[in-house]
């Protein structure tokens, strides 16, 4: 991981989205929360680049709070129009991996209950008394007085999954909004040696999903995201160039 840390191919830098930085490419992969959106207000510049990009545009989002659908809802109110078999999500990812691959029926789920209802249709109980695994997403539920029972289901044999482990996300003002990672840490606190897997990025699974239903190579895609230690190493574990937005603290 380390070497690759240090390579990020075609790797370029905006200060906003730029529909000119991503002219050349066949499809454009771009991240949610810093890109388009922050605080649920759309950038600026968010809508006219969305409009540029068409269909080569697939949502690439480490969002563990909505499905694709809701999303997708969302973003038209914002005057984006993303349809949502075009938006992979941590969350959806992560549940329909553990419901198609690993053949998990019973699962305690720590989220939004758009994503339980999600499970219910991929066959999964995701309150099962006695789980097979755990999914922690970013759910306000999650509090200190849950932090006992959800050791307890570790403790018992369930296996360990988290959305993503991003400690936070930005706001609008460039000030941090806590986020799954920083549930997982206070996790890792109580139980230092802690065991877990993650589709999330700077896994780049979502990446790769989106490049094989699209009909895309690596060399025809960029990713567009505004963290390198995520977004920047999903793209160079991909092979894929990125455009990193480093905004300014306020817009």
């Amino acid at each position: 991981m380390d070497d690759v840390k240090h390579f990020i191919p075609h790797s370029i830098r905006r200060s906003a989205l730029d529909p000119a930085a991503v002219g050349e490419a066949g499809i454009v992969l771009c991240d949610l929360d810093g890109c388009l959106v922050s605080d649920g207000r759309a950038f600026d510049e968010a809508p006219a680049f969305v409009a540029a990009c068409g269909a080569r545009l697939w949502v690439i989002s480490n969002c563990s709070d909505a499905t694709a659908d809701t999303l997708s809802m969302r973003l038209a109110r914002l005057g984006m129009v993303v349809p949502a078999e075009r938006i992979l999500l941590a969350g959806v990812v992560t549940l329909e991996y553990l419901a198609r691959v690993e053949g998990v029926r019973r699962l305690r789920l720590w989220a939004d209950p758009s994503l339980k209802a999600r499970a219910r249709v991929l066959g999964m109980d995701p309150e099962a008394e006695t789980p097979e695994a755990v999914l922690l997403c970013r759910d306000p539920a999650v509090t200190v007085e849950t932090m006992g029972p959800i050791l307890a289901d570790l403790a018992a044999g369930a296996v360990l999954w988290v959305a993503n482990e991003d400690l936070s996300h930005p706001a609008q003002d460039g000030q941090p909004v806590a986020e799954t990672g920083a549930l997982l840490a206070a996790l890792r606190a109580i139980r230092p040696g802690l065991r877990w897997s993650s589709l999330g990025k700077p896994d780049p699974s979502m990446l790769l999903t989106a490049l094989e239903r699209s009909g895309h190579e690596p060399g025809a895609a960029i990713f567009v995201g505004d963290n390198p230690d995520t977004d920047g190493l999903a793209a160079a574990a991909a092979g894929i160039s990125f455009l990193h937005i480093q905004r300014s603290a306020r817009q």
